[in-house]
């Protein structure tokens, strides 16, 4: 991938971890506290491209693609979607992390992304100093809910898990046309700049994307719910403060009560806030976002 002018100030590499190859971009203040961030469907590390301009020299910032997006490996999907497990993709953010010789982090994630942050803190709680987690709810107490209203604001859920290969036909169909109508990344959509649209496009439209988006969701829908019933068996809980943002025209805003979700879930201080916009909150305020993560993070 050519580097964004956005990214001119940062390395970039692709690197081994977990059985598989994780691009990444890392730069900023080396000897600040170092801040993975996660995107998540149907993006790539881009979506953080403005705060990253905005909070580079207070951090040392490490923008992945989680494995199954932007330019990091898609390998093919097994029967129990297992290696598209939020457990394997936390695995590969630990072992990322390590390779860059960081052995405790903050730790920030948006819509899937916030679903990887949350398994890594539970099962890697060691490693993480602070988590945020961006316009989502925990993803069991989200299906546990499931109506009709859900899942018709949620259609692409229940679409995407479905057995392969019928999303992924329907979507190859036209998947440049999906994307678009996904986010709703038409004309007056000022937030979204032309070269970050590009981007997800030229990362999306490729089967083995579409693919692995699918089983990105299969496994949320399966060997994740496990996962997650297992850790509230045994009283699992996130054990560093945590901050939740989410915005106020977005679908959890509708349906949930975030903060109250998140606070049965966490051991530690929770704080949250309503953001005045939808939900891909790290481009629509990214300016505000950076704001609460500096205050939050220190």
């Amino acid at each position: 991938m050519s580097a964004a002018p956005w990214f001119e100030d940062f390395e970039q590499a692709s690197l081994q971890v977990n059985g598989v190859e994780v691009f990444a971009r890392f730069g900023g203040r080396r000897d600040a506290q170092p801040l993975l961030l996660l995107h998540g469907f149907p993006q790539t590390h881009a979506i953080w491209h403005r705060m990253a301009r905005q909070l580079k020299n207070e951090y040392y910032l490490v923008m992945p693609d989680l494995r199954g997006y932007g330019d990091s490996a898609k390998p093919p999907g097994l029967a129990d979607h297992a290696n598209y497990s939020k457990r394997a993709m936390a695995q590969d953010m630990v072992e990322l992390m390590s390779r860059l010789a960081f052995d405790r982090f903050l730790l920030c994630g948006h819509d899937r992304g916030g679903r990887v942050a949350h398994r890594l803190a539970l099962d890697h709680p060691a490693r993480v100093r602070k988590l945020c987690v961006i316009d989502i709810a925990p993803t069991l107490d989200m299906y546990e809910a499931t109506d009709m209203a859900f899942a018709r604001y949620y259609h692409h859920w229940f679409h995407l898990i479905q057995p392969q290969p019928l999303p992924e036909t329907m979507i190859g169909g036209d998947p440049r046309a999906y994307l678009r109508m996904f986010g709703g990344w038409g004309a007056g959509n000022s937030y979204l700049e032309p070269q970050a649209l590009a981007e997800y496009e030229r990362c999306f439209c490729r089967p083995e994307s579409i693919h692995s988006a699918c089983e990105d969701y299969r496994a949320s829908a399966g060997i994740d719910l496990d996962h997650d019933r297992e850790s509230r068996a045994t009283g699992q809980k996130i054990g560093c403060d945590l901050l939740v943002l989410w915005g106020s025209n977005g679908v959890i805003e509708k349906l949930f009560k975030p903060l109250a979700l998140w606070q049965a879930q966490c051991a530690g201080r929770v704080f949250g806030e309503r953001m005045p916009c939808g939900h891909f909150v790290p481009e629509e305020l990214h300016l505000e976002t950076a704001k609460r993560l500096r205050t939050f993070f220190g």
